[in-house]
């Protein structure tokens, strides 16, 4: 069977943004940006975007675009023993989605409360005692908590929805979902820049604290920022790449996508903290210590201060609806990247009836999120999973692409079809720079974790989350160890034209 395509070069550039750009940009990086010195933190947020996440998405959207293949099959391709990388992106994908999707159910919840500012008495208390049932401990795992399961299945039917046709469903649903949040967004801005102290609040997002660039954690905590917030090592920008016709542009699309995904997060970071300079003014507390409250910071903190304004009723549920259509995009593309690798093994199957299937296996997978002990598995699961497996994929599919492959290889291929031209600084960064700063990574939060247990967790709930490490690793190794044919790395020459 033929390969879906996209419909055209928006399309791509519209779905490669939407799954980029995630609840993390709205939440995750100005949290990081308070915590990490204001706009010292930009520093190092720069310098990873430069030196690895661009290199990285551009080497996924290489592989994925030449191979005409998802995860599996284009490291297959690559080199047959590579192909376990390839599985564990997938499966690493699909336990990110399976939590995420419940990330999302919360979402839900909270934009059909916002019509009524349900929080408005105890945003903490609405968060953790009405919508999550939160237990005491993980070793209290407590009932399923059916608000938020039904809520989870509606999200994924609506996932299903979204990528039951592949590409040509995907690709319908980005025109919309993608520049909505974006205009959300904007009528938030212009609302916040009217509020009684959003000025202390940008001053603290802006000026920066220099001293705070000597501490490790700072860069550690960008390059796993960058890392994430472009959705590398799931399998996802390759698989969407492989949509794209073999002679279709790369590096434009690749700065596109990444320089837009960065100014997402930077003008979410303006929303932010002038939202949270005028909390700070109503109930003199600092803007610092409001930004600095992690996850919390989109469901207790910005609800909170969203139920002190004005008519909070409409910019509450402007504000969760645009929360929900940046989450959405993200969840279908990892979907789609897991339904990819299957129809590649499985040409023959329905698309449809195969989507049916990972989306009810997602649901079930997510089951233990749903429980009163649930927030407390996520965030073993998030940190696990995203701290090692990824990092651990990517630094495979560098020397993959840099080694094994062949950089040079590669960069020919981007340059014949590209209208901008790459040069050895990329194939120096994906051979040397890209690997070495992941494995950095990789070692200074191993050293972290085993020094000190992840958040005092009990050792049976660490070992759940060390699960998550070593059922991949050893999805990795194993075709190492068993004996493949046709081991040998298939070169394919780059007979494409270069472009005028």
């Amino acid at each position: 069977m033929a390969r879906q395509q996209w419909s055209s070069k928006t399309v791509f550039i519209l779905a490669a943004i939407g799954s980029a750009v995630g609840l993390g940009n709205v939440w995750r990086f100005p949290y990081l940006a308070g915590k990490y010195g204001g706009g010292a933190f930009l520093i190092p947020y720069l310098v990873a975007l430069l030196v690895v996440g661009i290199p990285l998405l551009m080497l996924e959207f290489a592989i994925g675009q030449k191979m005409q293949q998802g995860a599996i099959g284009a490291f297959k391709k690559m080199h047959p023993r590579f192909q376990g990388f390839g599985l564990a992106a997938v499966i690493a994908g699909f336990i990110i989605i399976a939590y995420y999707a419940v990330v999302m159910a919360w979402t839900l919840i909270y934009f059909l409360a916002a019509f009524r500012v349900s929080w408005s008495e105890n945003a903490e208390q609405y968060f953790f005692e009405s919508v999550l049932h939160l237990s005491e401990g993980i070793s209290t795992v407590g009932a399923i908590n059916f608000p938020i399961l039904l809520a989870l299945a509606a999200v994924w039917m609506m996932i299903y929805f979204c990528i039951w046709r592949g590409p040509h469903s995907a690709g319908h649903v980005v025109l919309w979902t993608v520049p909505l949040p974006i205009i959300l967004l904007g009528v938030l801005f212009i609302r916040a820049v009217t509020l009684p102290g959003f000025l202390d609040g940008w001053q603290v997002y802006l000026i920066p604290a220099w001293q705070v660039l000597l501490k490790p954690e700072v860069w550690s905590a960008a390059f796993s920022q960058i890392f994430f917030t472009l959705s590398l090592a799931f399998g996802t920008m390759l698989t969407y790449a492989s949509y794209k016709s073999p002679d279709s542009e790369i590096v434009q699309d690749t700065w596109i996508t990444a320089l837009t995904n960065s100014a997402i997060s930077l003008f979410s970071g303006f929303v932010v903290f002038a939202v949270l300079g005028y909390m700070a003014l109503q109930t003199d507390t600092p803007v610092t210590e409001l930004a600095a409250s992690g996850p919390g910071l989109a469901f207790v903190v910005f609800p909170q201060a969203l139920s002190l304004m004005p008519l909070p009723g409409v910019f509450s549920v402007l504000f969760f609806l645009m929360l929900f259509f940046l989450g959405i995009d993200s969840a279908f593309s990892i979907v789609e990247a897991v339904n990819a690798a299957i129809l590649d093994l499985k040409p023959n199957w329905q698309t449809q009836y195969v989507s049916i299937g990972v989306c009810l296996s997602g649901l079930l997978a997510g089951l233990i999120y749903t429980t009163q002990a649930g927030l407390y598995f996520l965030d073993i699961t998030d940190h696990f999973i995203t701290n090692y497996t990824l990092i651990l994929i990517a630094i495979a599919q560098a020397i993959l692409g840099g080694w094994i492959y062949g950089a040079e290889v590669l960069r020919r291929y981007i340059n014949n079809v590209s209208n901008w031209q790459v040069n050895r600084w990329w194939s120096i960064l994906i051979k040397f720079i890209v690997p070495g700063c992941l494995t950095a990574l990789l070692v200074a939060q191993l050293i972290n974790d085993l020094r000190v247990p992840y958040e005092g967790y009990p050792s049976w709930a660490l070992a759940f989350g060390w699960l998550w490490v070593l059922f991949p690793i050893v999805i990795m190794v194993a075709p190492f160890i068993i004996k493949l044919e046709g081991s040998k790395t298939e070169h394919y020459s780059a007979t494409i034209p270069p472009r005028k």
